[in-house]
């Protein structure tokens, strides 16, 4: 079987102001690299719109109307300092969740080995009821609930390695003991939540912080001591990634330090852990990542682990 790749020019029309990291040409960056002979062998799929009542797995009717109800017919409108809308994100924000649940039935469906995600806005920071930090809906979990709820799974792993810690993911999955929620990211960093002690309410989050300028032997030291034995003790049926690739050293934002090859490498040691228990069944979705020739050779390298792994 192959990898699919899922994304869709709407994604394109979620424009941010001048000067914003989370900008178009993030996703036009991925598309240009990705769109080379190497990776001839994807499965190209345009995402699908999700239902409004599939993003109500996770988020309330009445936040959703809210985030329609602001979009504008023309400019932005400002949802806080880092978050904005334009007449587009809706529609964007639909495809990006869409994508999830598409590669998730592909996926389960047996129609493809793994799934890659090029979609923004991303989701990880999108709190139950709260749009921010670039984010308006929570992509992964969203498409973890639906992998529980509608496809029958027991037991699914989302693994977070962006930079900044996956507070809106943890906010809507701390009472689901079905999801084992990972995060490793930089410490202190913005959104300033993420400290180990923050466990969930059944002991399904475990937080790895890792202090700026700690480099790719810190997180691959961490990643083995804490992260992969819980991952494995868990037994996940399907393993979801919020793939950020903004810990790289190149980024503006942030200041972990990493190459290429940690992603490589922690890419593979997340396909090891699919292959031990869920038969190798992986979605991958992206998250940051702000400098733009460093996030298009970090998510082809992630999806070159994904395709090597799938054929």
């Amino acid at each position: 079987m192959s990898t699919a790749f899922l994304t869709h020019a709407d994604c394109l029309a979620h424009v941010t102001p001048a000067g914003h990291p989370e900008r178009v040409a993030r996703l036009e960056a991925i598309l240009r690299r990705l769109d080379t002979p190497e990776f001839d062998g994807l499965l190209r799929v345009e995402a699908p719109l999700a239902d409004v009542a599939q993003v109500a797995r996770c988020h309330p009717q009445a936040y959703i109307d809210k985030i329609r109800a602001a979009v504008p017919a023309q400019g932005f409108a400002v949802l806080d300092a880092d978050t904005h809308l334009s007449p587009g994100s809706f529609t964007a924000a639909l495809r990006a969740v869409g994508a999830n649940l598409k590669a998730v039935d592909m996926v389960l469906g047996g129609e493809a080995a793994n799934a890659f995600a090029a979609v923004r806005p991303p989701g990880h920071h999108a709190e139950t009821e709260v749009a921010m930090g670039f984010c308006l809906f929570g992509n992964v979990s969203v498409a973890a609930r639906y992998a529980l709820d509608h496809h029958g799974l027991a037991r699914v792993a989302i693994m977070d390695f962006d930079v900044h810690h996956g507070n809106g993911s943890q906010d809507l999955l701390w009472d689901e003991p079905r999801v084992l929620f990972a995060s490793t990211h930089q410490m202190p960093l913005y959104p300033g939540t993420g400290a180990a002690e923050e466990r969930g309410a059944h002991g399904n989050v475990l937080n790895v912080p890792l202090p700026p300028m700690s480099g790719g032997a810190r997180f691959r030291a961490e990643m083995e001591r804490q992260v992969l034995p819980a991952l494995d003790a868990f037994r996940p049926e399907l393993v979801l990634i919020s793939a950020g690739f903004d810990a790289h050293a190149a980024d503006p934002l942030a200041q972990l330090q990493w190459h290429e090859a940690d992603f490589v490498w922690a890419t593979e040691r997340l396909c090891d852990i699919a292959d031990a228990h869920a038969g190798g069944k992986v979605v991958s979705t992206l998250e940051g990542g702000y400098d733009l020739d460093a996030l298009a050779e970090s998510a082809a390298a992630h999806v070159r682990v994904l395709m090597e792994r799938g054929s």
